[in-house]
């Protein structure tokens, strides 16, 4: 990286961002976050102390407090401050937009900034920026605290290094960054995620299944293996001793059938309450903060199994947890294993 980075940005303190802001408090980092909504400085501290716990039992690195969470009182203090800048304001270009003219006339022209975005793309995010070179797209998923993918991608105008200054530092938080070599709309996840949710949200509109038995249909399956490998190595399995190549000869012929629709049903009054009141009966009164608290102790006992066998998620853990404990006994991070 051409900076040290002491000192994380958090530009809107959101879900997301609240996330970030954690997962780098947790790093020993200082965090200095912004955002306009009421009361967000509540909000975010709330939320933070929420994922301590689950940060405190996967182990803080030398340094990591809550208390070196810092509020600042406008965005130009914000980017003034920050070694490297997060932006996780609401998914909205006209938004994004008009900040992106403002982090960049104010942060330091060596501070890589970068965006939460789920789907938009840096090249319209840095149109109008004096240095569009340092803008970059780091997609986290929730909770970003804890789970380790991140999506980086630059745009048109974005300097090869800092897409690799961006990756070093999400490697450094304790991240498994994944280059995504195309820009391209929804980048790689969220596409795959979005053709099940369209097909979910066919089959609860259609009455062939609830919100409930859909999860189950995951949970108690696939969700299982994805959690050490994805769709390409699982199918491969299933061709047997001879691979994907029989697996496609043999089930190829499959994708000619009418089994799935791509494109997303009429997001009518009486599919959201479908859904809404599913999964409200799935929650059974249990609060989102409870179910957050849940969601993380059992994702925790996931990577930690996986770390075991050093596949998935388990391996990032096991890299993370050597990092640290190099750290905690005084080495240099540069000679920890990259």
């Amino acid at each position: 990286m051409s900076r040290a980075i002491d000192t994380f940005a958090i530009v809107g303190a959101g879900v997301i961002g609240a996330g970030w802001a954690a997962r780098a408090l947790a790093r020993g980092l200082d965090v200095v976050a912004w955002d306009v909504a009421p009361d967000w400085q509540t909000r975010l501290r709330a939320a933070v102390d929420n994922a301590w716990p689950a940060l405190e039992k996967l182990g803080l690195y030398p340094g990591a407090s809550v208390e070196r969470l810092c509020y600042a009182d406008s965005l130009e203090m914000a980017c003034r401050e920050a070694d490297f800048v997060q932006e996780s304001v609401p998914e909205r270009l006209g938004v994004k937009r008009p900040l992106y003219m403002q982090m960049d006339a104010w942060a330091d022209a060596d501070v890589v900034i970068a965006s939460s975005t789920s789907g938009l793309l840096p090249s319209d995010l840095q149109a109008d920026c004096r240095h569009p070179e340092r803008v970059v797209v780091g997609h986290p998923f929730n909770p970003v605290y804890l789970l380790p993918l991140v999506e980086v991608l630059g745009g048109a105008r974005t300097a090869d290094e800092r897409v690799d200054e961006a990756i070093a530092f999400y490697a450094d938080l304790g991240m498994h960054p994944l280059k995504v070599r195309n820009e391209v709309e929804g980048f790689l996840s969220d596409r795959l995620q979005e053709a099940l949710w369209r097909e979910a949200l066919h089959l609860v509109n259609e009455d062939v299944a609830t919100t409930e038995e859909l999860d189950a249909a995951i949970t108690y399956g696939p969700g299982l293996r994805w959690a050490l490998m994805g769709t390409f190595l699982t199918f491969h399995m299933a061709g047997g001793d001879l691979g994907m190549r029989h697996f496609m000869r043999q089930f190829g012929p499959a994708l000619k059938l009418p089994w799935t629709r791509l494109e997303a049903p009429e997001l009518t009054d009486e599919l959201i309450e479908k859904v809404a009141s599913g999964t409200e009966r799935q929650a059974a009164g249990r609060t989102v903060k409870e179910l957050e608290q849940l969601r993380d102790d059992c994702l925790i006992s996931i990577m930690q199994a996986l770390r075991r066998y050093g596949v998935g998620a388990g391996e990032t853990l096991a890299r993370n947890e050597i990092l640290r404990n190099r750290l905690a006994g005084g080495q240099p991070a540069d000679e920890a294993p990259a």
